[in-house]
């Protein structure tokens, strides 16, 4: 990281003659719970060691330089003209998170920005929150606006609303500004209230597998999801009128609802229900340090993420087969929007080498798509870099 950021101030300052603020915002794992955020339900992500690096100072003259350095890019836009860019799509995503402070009545001068990130793009490990929650970060610091971290979230999940076209739910920003060293956050995602469960893992590390399928969030199928579910609660609701969201929803109230009216809408929205209740269970199975009985509902998890919900490609599935009868393996899913990105698994440590070396070239083979790998550990969430 050291590296990372010692050649991050010196492109700064070669660009800018100016010492920047830098500020590291990490990307996140999800460990289960998976598109529960926009239902209202539960969700227990963690910050990881993966993460945006952003370089910033002020201007005095109303424009905005940004610079991408893994893309090898430049932008510039006068503050008056701050809306989103159609041409590419990095730039919204910082562009979008200083109109929030604009939107709050904030005086914004220009600013200068450099980023760049290890996280990597596309694998399902939230590097555009990431890069939000960097910004927002960023310019509280350089403006003094003092505002609170929950606040910031918000912020950086409206700025990928209305600047990037992707209705996510907060989870993403949330774990990357909220993330605590060796800890999940359980997270309510009606009332935002949460609470840090110990992660250690003895032995165990976190490895991700990227299919190497590139997919992007702003598709029509997640879209797609959220207005299935949205239609399943309306049809509850008729009859049930205390019913907001799928987090309220029973199994028994889709029997009588939804199932008679559309079996295909009746299995995403059940999908959700089931996902809610493995995640509380989840949830106790850490604080009893039952790591199995947690790795059996991942499994579980990726099982309706593919069968019920429609959000898997068969890359996602054969690795996710693959991983199913191994001793080393405590558990393994999908994760992310879906149709690509990585696969989550917890495997004990000495075994991943070989796990890896055997899974490559067979994934490979099969699919004619390189397989990459991440070993992740549980990280704080978003910082000020001295």
């Amino acid at each position: 990281m050291n590296t990372l950021v010692d050649n991050l101030r010196k492109d700064f300052a070669d660009l800018f003659q100016q010492a920047p603020v830098i500020v590291r915002s990490p990307g996140r794992v999800n460990i289960i719970g998976e598109h529960t955020d926009y239902n209202e339900g539960f969700v227990l992500p963690a910050a990881i060691d993966k993460a945006a690096y952003m370089a910033m100072s002020l201007r005095e003259d109303d424009e905005i330089h940004l610079r991408a350095l893994d893309l090898n890019e430049s932008f510039f836009l006068k503050l008056a003209d701050l809306k989103p860019v159609e041409a590419i799509r990095w730039p919204n995503y910082i562009l979008g998170s200083a109109a929030q402070f604009v939107k709050r009545g904030v005086k914004v001068p220009g600013f200068n920005a450099i980023l760049t990130s290890d996280v990597p793009i596309g694998a399902g490990l939230s590097s555009s929150a990431a890069v939000e929650c960097a910004t927002v970060f960023a310019l509280n610091e350089l403006l003094h606006t003092q505002l609170d971290r929950l606040t910031m979230v918000q912020m950086a999940q409206k700025a990928e609303h209305e600047f990037a076209g992707v209705m996510c739910g907060i989870m993403d920003q949330f774990a990357s500004m909220m993330g605590k060293k060796d800890h999940v956050i359980k997270l309510d995602c009606r009332s935002l209230e949460f609470e840090y469960i110990p992660f250690r893992l003895e032995g165990i590390k976190v490895l991700l597998l990227n299919t190497n399928v590139k997919h992007s969030l702003a598709t029509s199928e997640y879209n797609t999801r959220r207005r299935e579910c949205e239609t399943a609660v309306k049809w509850v609701n008729t009859s049930v009128p205390t019913v907001k969201s799928l987090r309220d929803v029973t199994e028994n109230m889709l029997d009588q609802y939804v199932m008679p009216k559309d079996k295909l809408i009746d299995r995403r929205s059940r999908y959700v229900v089931r996902e809610v209740e493995r995640l509380l269970a989840g949830c106790e199975d850490l604080k009893l340090g039952n790591l199995q009985a947690l790795g059996r509902k991942m499994f579980a998890t990726h099982d309706g993420l593919s069968k019920m919900y429609g959000v898997s490609c068969k890359e996602l599935d054969w690795l996710v087969d693959r991983m199913r009868n191994n001793r080393s393996v405590i558990g393994a899913r999908m994760m992310g929007g879906g149709f690509g990105g990585c696969t989550i698994n917890l495997v004990k440590e000495k075994a991943i080498d070989e796990l890896v070396a055997s899974l490559k070239p067979a994934y490979e083979k099969q699919m004619n798509l390189p397989l990459t790998y991440y070993i992740a550990s549980i990280e704080n969430g978003t910082e000020i870099i001295q």
